[in-house]
């Protein structure tokens, strides 16, 4: 076969290196892919010959995508809108798991000052690792600052007196404020997206391999926080049992060949199985089984 017709058969799909490795590494494991990483390689082995992995900066990831350097990437909302990137975005991705709480951009100054509103900081100084998206923000407020690039360490920026403000990435807030600063403003929501390059989605084959991760990384991500629950119960008492169960759908109900027997199969939040289980067993439940589960779909 042609080295043209390989390559055209094999989609190069871009993974972000950083905080949201490991998490993307196991949703693509529950999705089906097992993913070989080596210690200094960013070009890692999986297991389907129609997949091509490159590890990169999370910050970069977009770019690439847009510039068919990838034909698809996994990567924060922040750096595509920070790069501009004109991509595709085929799918969110809202890791529960890596971020209970949605990451946000937003702009803390110190907790004592007199920097109270955005407006205050009319001719100020801005350290960020986000400068784009942060210069973008303060045009649209009307307010003149002059916004530098952060390496990192940026909330210790204002406390050195190297600017009067910054715009930092958070969940809780609960590290800006033990740096002594406070939030007055949101810059950015930021989620992680499956993106694709607009000319590989057009590929035929591409678009439906793009197609089957986003629907298989979204199973992965619905199954987080549920287990399976499969239980035995005299058919006289299984209505009574049925109506203690807090389903995400109704149960599965089958009986067992020859008796007076029901089988009950649920899927339920993983939170309540330490309490519910006694219940059920008072209830008249018999020969309980918990069960992971991988995608739900």
């Amino acid at each position: 076969m042609p080295s043209s017709d390989i390559q055209k058969n094999v989609l190069k799909l871009g993974l972000p290196k950083g905080s949201l490795e490991a998490y993307t590494l196991e949703l693509l494991a529950k999705s089906g892919w097992r993913v070989t990483v080596g210690s200094r390689s960013y070009f890692p082995g999986v297991n389907d010959p129609e997949l091509s992995l490159v590890i990169s900066r999370a910050q970069e990831i977009s770019r690439y995508v847009a510039e068919g350097v990838l034909d698809a990437g996994i990567t924060g909302r922040d750096w595509r809108l920070e790069n501009e990137s004109d991509v595709l975005v085929v799918e969110e991705l809202l890791y529960s798991k890596a971020s209970p709480m949605p990451a946000r951009w937003v702009l803390a100054v110190p907790g004592d000052g007199r920097i109270t509103k955005v407006s205050d900081l009319e001719g100020g100084k801005v350290a960020t690792e986000l400068p784009e998206v942060t210069r973008r923000w303060f045009k649209e407020k009307g307010v003149n600052v002059s916004v530098e690039f952060s390496w990192g360490a940026t909330e210790a920026k204002v406390a050195s007196g190297l600017a009067d403000a910054i715009v930092e990435v958070t969940e809780t807030g609960s590290t800006i404020k033990a740096h002594g600063l406070k939030i007055i403003d949101e810059v950015l929501v930021t989620a992680t997206e499956l993106m694709a390059n607009k000319e590989a989605y057009n590929d035929p084959f591409k678009r439906v391999k793009i197609g089957q991760i986003a629907l298989l990384l979204k199973g992965a991500l619905e199954a987080e926080g549920l287990v399976g629950l499969k239980m035995n119960v005299r058919e006289a008492m299984a209505e009574n049992l049925i109506r203690l169960l807090p389903s995400l759908r109704a149960p599965t109900v089958a009986h067992l060949y020859q008796t007076d027997w029901l089988s009950v199969e649920v899927v339920i939040s993983s939170s309540v199985v330490r309490e519910l289980i006694p219940i059920l067993l008072a209830a008249g439940a018999e020969g309980i089984i918990e069960y992971p589960l991988n995608k739900v779909i």
